[in-house]
């Protein structure tokens, strides 16, 4: 271990600093130096409460997108085929968006890519009826190439990440190209 100590007219600037850069906190904070422990742990909670009020817009906006979605849906066979992205959605929102354009489309075969932060998630989902003919696990592995990913899944979600957002349009007509031939 390693012990610094400071003494004599170094340790008066070092306390003269440490000080003014307490009271400098405090002013930002609309505080004093006795409170600023208080207003820290205040501004901490609230960053927190915004956070969740954020992830709920997010989740609720990709909702709204899933039902303007399901209307581009194509139908291969008797079956709705949809390959979209939704930019800037999270995988938890991919996910609550694959759910409910499942139960919207009835028999379908769905990627959703979003990017975030230069980072590709690709979200495959087959309904049950289908999991004979195809397996998101064969969707993803057969799209993750083209964003430079790799991924995997249960044959009803499979799940990719890639780093190459430019890639993103050609693993969904790749995509759909790989619905046809499964169906």
């Amino acid at each position: 271990r390693r012990i610094e100590a400071v003494v004599g007219q170094a340790a008066l600037n070092f306390i003269a600093q440490e000080e003014a850069t307490l009271n400098s906190i405090a002013r930002n904070l609309k505080g004093s130096a006795d409170n600023v422990g208080d207003k820290v742990d205040q501004l901490m909670a609230r960053n927190r409460q915004l956070e969740k009020e954020l992830e709920a817009l997010k989740n609720k906006l990709a909702s709204s997108a899933g039902s303007d979605l399901a209307a581009n849906a194509r139908d291969i066979n008797g079956v709705k085929v949809l390959a979209a992205k939704l930019d800037g959605a999270d995988v938890p929102a991919l996910r609550n968006t694959m759910d409910q354009l499942k139960n919207k489309l009835g028999s379908a075969l769905i990627m959703l890519a979003s990017d975030s932060d230069g980072k590709v998630t690709l979200l495959a989902g087959v309904t049950k009826d289908l999991i004979g003919k195809a397996k998101a696990g064969d969707a993803v592995k057969e799209c993750a190439p083209y964003v430079d990913g790799r991924g995997g899944g249960k044959p009803e979600m499979a799940q990719a990440g890639g780093q190459k957002p430019e890639g993103i349009a050609d693993a969904l007509a790749a995509f759909s190209k790989w619905a046809e031939s499964v169906l």
